[in-house]
């Protein structure tokens, strides 16, 4: 057996069908080893790399017929001598931690993706490939719900997490962009369970002040629901202040108020691909059951966890409240149960919310994301989704629309 040598092939030019069946049928015919393959196309044209492990003897051949191959199909074709001490060097790379940072923005301008791609460049990652998983764009008749993600696979260790983390978030801020930064390994590519937070979260309002409103006490329940949003008094305490206020109002209104919630945008495409692909799914809400439990057969949902209204006898609610508040640290005690009955490690596990309490069960949670959320649970959360609808945590989850199809179109 003669001596051997890698020659790296690259390939551009305007894609065609066959065109990579005519390419190896040049190397089949020389008993050529792939030892590295890739494949990008951008509008039609091709981007092709392929590095090969060939006898020095045929090397010559070989690239005088790809030269020829080329010509015929019409596209541009060039060698380079990879040493075997360069191939091995390469090799000992691919150990290196890998992360995957998702880009999310209604569209994405040059001068976004600079400065992502400097904050990558300062932190010492090398950019493997850049994907892009939202569908093609119309110029001629955009729609209002357009949205552009592109996907970085990154090879390497941020030379300061914490410091990438938070150059992240002030471009999220500044920008008007939403991004993941997550570790590319074997339970980001299983994710199985995600619970969500249900007020200004999967509905646009919080049931407590459309009860409010109807009660007449409006204004009084919204100051305090708003305080205890932004983490300044205890959930439990402003819980039992403003269901306490509520007292005498006909129940009835319940099912009025649940007909005509405001869904956020993208639910129903998340909730429909989430159960088509065999999430489980849970609702952790410090919100009432009455309410989650109409989105749970509206879609189809597993689990609802909330609180109960207590009735009186006349049909009106009494001001109280029936079992253990549903609150911040409750939440991660049961994404933690609802995990163990369904035998799911918790690094596959999603938790998805607005509210200060669901800071718990967004750290306890192997992804877990802030949506429209609140600055002071943005800035401890270390996803965020600000700028499109909630089915942005399909982008996290690394699902492309074009894998969606049908499951993906309303």
């Amino acid at each position: 057996m003669g001596q051997k040598e890698q020659i790296l092939i690259r390939i551009t030019g305007k894609d065609r069908s066959g065109l990579t069946s005519e390419i190896m049928g040049v190397l089949a015919k020389y008993d050529a080893q792939i030892l590295d393959i890739g494949q990008a196309d951008i509008h039609a044209t091709l981007s092709l790399g392929i590095l090969i492990r060939i006898d020095e003897a045929s090397s010559g051949q070989v690239m005088k017929e790809l030269l020829f191959k080329a010509t015929d199909l019409g596209v541009n074709i060039g060698f380079a001598p990879v040493t075997d001490d360069e191939y091995e060097a390469w090799v000992q790379r691919q150990g290196k931690n890998r992360y995957i940072l998702t880009v999310i923005a209604r569209t994405l301008s040059a001068r976004q993706i600079e400065a992502v791609s400097s904050i990558i460049c300062s932190q010492g990652l090398n950019i493997d490939s850049i994907v892009r998983l939202t569908g093609r764009m119309s110029i001629k008749c955009p729609t209002e719900s357009a949205r552009a993600c592109i996907q970085f696979s990154l090879r390497g260790t941020p030379a300061d997490r914490n410091s990438m983390q938070a150059e992240l978030m002030r471009l999220s801020s500044e920008m008007g962009i939403d991004f993941s930064l997550q570790k590319d390994n074997m339970y980001r590519r299983m994710r199985r369970l995600i619970c969500f937070d249900m007020d200004s979260t999967l509905i646009q309002t919080e049931c407590i002040d459309e009860l409010a409103e109807r009660a007449g006490v409006g204004a009084q329940v919204r100051e305090i629901t708003e305080s205890a949003m932004r983490g300044e008094i205890d959930f439990r305490e402003s819980f039992t202040r403003r269901v306490a206020l509520l007292k005498g109002l006909d129940a009835s209104v319940m099912r009025e108020i649940a007909e005509n919630m405001p869904i956020t945008e993208g639910v129903d495409r998340l909730m429909k691909v989430l159960k088509t692909c065999g999430y489980k799914i849970a609702i952790l809400s410090g919100g009432f059951t009455y309410f989650g439990e109409y989105l749970q057969k509206k879609y189809g949902v597993d689990y609802v966890f909330a609180n109960e209204l207590e009735i009186g006898e006349d049909n009106r609610l009494t001001g109280r409240y029936v079992g253990d508040i549903v609150d911040g640290h409750r939440k991660a005690e049961l994404l933690r149960l609802i995990a163990q009955m369904e035998k799911v490690n918790l690094a596959q596990t999603i938790a998805v919310g607005d509210g200060a309490n669901d800071l718990p069960m967004l750290s306890e949670a192997g992804l877990g994301i802030a949506f429209h959320a609140k600055p002071r649970v943005v800035a401890n959360a270390r996803q965020s989704i600000n700028t499109i609808g909630i089915d942005g945590v399909l982008y996290f989850l690394g699902f492309k629309d074009s894998y969606l199809g049908e499951q993906g179109k309303i």
